[in-house]
């Protein structure tokens, strides 16, 4: 145990160059007095660790030192090589240079490990697109990708449903969503998400081309906060239902999770026929219907009454249909 803290403590130093005794033990999960003793237990091994004492200070590795690739784990190089992926590397243009670091690692490994990149490649496989859909590579992805890696800033021409409009852009990130790609990039200082395959033009700026990103910036924390918000956005309908308890367990599954999550923690108690009731949001009457279609009569539409009506006429078609 403490030798791989030891280990990460010494790739953390040589990848951050320098760090406080906070930021070490938080990123450690131990005392501050641990990385301390730590520190010294490096020292006398051989490994320059230095600290800087005062209110700026903090421990860093001397002289240049660097670690090797010889302490991996059978489990940490399988981890390791499933870490990449494939298609998304490719649609990025970045095929050639991941497949050069992997066998770089490759050849840095113990012969005892050698079969690991095939155990991992062998047995998982990530296929991002989700069912019934042809995935298409936006053409525009790898000059976008590349100014990502970059931090260059982007002039670029943008499809909305008014027409196309031009913004300079810093790109921070892409997200690879069911099979979409997401361009996160910062315009007029704030924070916004754009569709890469809607881009129909984009070029360099001459000058002052490269921009400083913000270090604060976390992309996953994001892109899931501004993923839930565009799914709530969408939630404008209020639908009154009453379920059995089959319908119950059956609701996540045919609407949204999290609207289903909260429709069902905050539902009356059941009645004398078992059935609660609860408030529903959904994105139209249009939509809804489709999703709780698939509960049959484990749900009863209470409101609203359009809604109501659409089930009751199929109901009625049904029966004609089916005697």
């Amino acid at each position: 145990m403490r030798a791989a803290r030891l280990i990460k403590m010494v790739l953390l130093l040589q990848t951050r160059h320098s760090m406080t005794g906070a930021e070490l033990a938080r990123e450690l999960e131990v005392s501050e007095r641990t990385i301390t003793r730590d520190a010294l237990a490096l020292s006398e091994a051989g490994v320059p660790v230095y600290a800087d004492r005062g209110r700026t200070g903090g421990y860093r590795l001397i002289g240049g030192y660097r670690t090797r690739l010889t302490g991996l784990g059978r489990s940490e190089v399988e981890a390791l090589f499933l870490s990449g992926l494939p298609g998304a590397l490719r649609e990025m243009g970045l095929e050639d240079a991941a497949s050069a670091a992997r066998l770089k690692v490759s050849a840095a490994l113990l012969p005892s490990l050698s079969d690991a990149p095939r155990n991992a490649s062998q047995r998982f496989h990530l296929d991002a697109p989700g069912w019934y859909q042809e995935p298409r590579t936006p053409p525009l992805l790898p000059v976008i990708a590349e100014a990502v890696w970059d931090d260059r800033r982007i002039r670029a021409v943008y499809g909305r449903r008014d027409g196309e409009v031009e913004r300079e852009l810093e790109p921070y990130g892409l997200v690879l969503k069911a099979g979409v790609w997401y361009l996160c990039a910062r315009v007029s200082e704030t924070f916004r998400v754009y569709r890469v395959d809607r881009f129909t033009a984009v070029g360099e700026i001459a000058e002052d081309r490269f921009f400083a990103r913000d270090e604060e910036f976390d992309l996953p924390a994001f892109w899931a906060e501004r993923a839930d918000e565009f799914t709530r956005s969408l939630l404008r309908t209020r639908v009154v239902l009453r379920l059995t308890a089959e319908g119950a367990r059956r609701l996540p599954y045919a609407t949204d999770r999290a609207a289903a999550a909260e429709a069902l923690a905050s539902a009356s108690p059941a009645d004398e026929s078992g059935r609660m009731t609860v408030g529903l949001a959904v994105e139209s009457a249009g939509v809804a219907f489709t999703q709780l279609l698939a509960l049959g009569s484990e749900a009863e539409v209470l409101e609203p009454v359009e809604l109501r009506e659409m089930f009751t006429e199929t109901a009625r078609g049904m029966a004609r249909l089916y005697g």
